[in-house]
């Protein structure tokens, strides 16, 4: 990276280095519980979750946020990772909220020994990692220039796509986690008519938390505008399609061939895979053009490899 752009935007802290190790460390480990696992997170996870299907969505998440995590940890500078981490800070909000609010239903006090062991952790990780988040971003943000210089722009297609998928991401999360608010506790009926199969309303909420953070997300990147910066989200944003689709391929047999929703679904987790798969590849051909400059006249303009213009 060239100087000028670490100048500008700041050397990552080593309290976000931490944090991100802990959230990698975290995340695969809910990845191998969630995932792998789904076939018992009725008996050891924090709070039941009798659908297999429900287990493995969330594990497919958090492997998203697993690779986030790990992309992260390789970037040189604050302008670079400052989207991921505003998108793990919503995240771990909102998922500290729907906690909050349906702390009855973990076992804290309940199930087996290892259940709740996990309980407590999960409850600990969740009090703890969105304060954490939130002090890492104000110290970051107290290092970085306001309004940092786009010196690659995205283009306008890939905006477009973006802007539909995120508000579709932030729309169905919002159902969803207000659909986990005013369903009554106990009924074990889905918090949203709309989703292919049956949540309950913890499980709905902390999905729901996934979906808005990923509309913030790609909101965020379209307000950013630099493509040279995006590779930790394009990364993740496709890692997450595709690791929501192996986990519905893996539990095929449990979901109605016949549903719309379903379909509409897949046909979207389609598009998201596919546009971050754009994003990914936009990064690396502006990477591979060099860093960027002003080009005096409010264009831009590659560096060749002596340090100047192109003639």
């Amino acid at each position: 990276m060239d100087r000028v752009g670490v100048e500008e935007n700041g050397d990552v802290r080593a309290g976000t280095r931490w944090l991100l190790v802990a959230f990698a460390v975290l995340t695969l480990l809910a990845v191998l519980q969630l995932l792998l696992l789904a076939d018992v997170a009725d008996r050891y996870w924090a709070w039941t979750i009798r659908t297999e299907l429900t287990a493995a969505f969330l594990g497919a998440a958090y492997g998203g946020g697993f690779v986030l995590s790990v992309v992260a940890l390789r970037q040189p500078d604050w302008s670079r990772i400052r989207l991921p981490v505003l998108t793990v800070t919503a995240f771990t909000w909102l998922t500290g909220a729907a906690t909050l609010i349906h702390l009855h239903r973990l076992h804290l006090f309940d199930g087996g020994p290892f259940a709740r062991v996990v309980a407590w952790v999960w409850l600990a990780v969740y009090l703890v990692v969105p304060v954490a988040s939130l002090v890492v971003v104000v110290r970051q943000e107290r290092r970085r220039v306001r309004h940092p210089r786009v010196l690659r722009h995205m283009p306008d297609g890939l905006i477009a796509a973006l802007a539909v998928e995120g508000a579709m991401f932030f729309a169905a999360g919002v159902l969803l986690f207000a659909g986990g608010m005013t369903v009554h506790h106990d009924e074990p009926r889905s918090a949203a008519a709309f989703w292919p199969w049956e949540l309950t309303p913890l499980s709905a909420q902390i999905i729901g938390a996934w979906l808005i953070a990923l509309g913030v997300a790609a909101g965020l990147a379209i307000v950013q505008g630099d493509v040279g910066r995006q590779l930790v989200a394009a990364t993740t944003y496709t890692a997450f399609g595709v690791f929501e689709v192996v986990a519905i391929a893996w539990y095929w047999p449990q979901l109605n061939r016949h549903d719309a929703w379903l379909w509409a679904w897949l046909t979207f987790l389609g598009a998201v895979v596919v546009t971050g798969a754009l994003g990914i590849r936009v990064v690396r051909a502006a990477g591979a053009a060099g860093p960027a400059v002003d080009a005096g006249d409010g264009g831009r303009a590659p560096v060749t490899a002596s340090g100047g213009r192109p003639d």
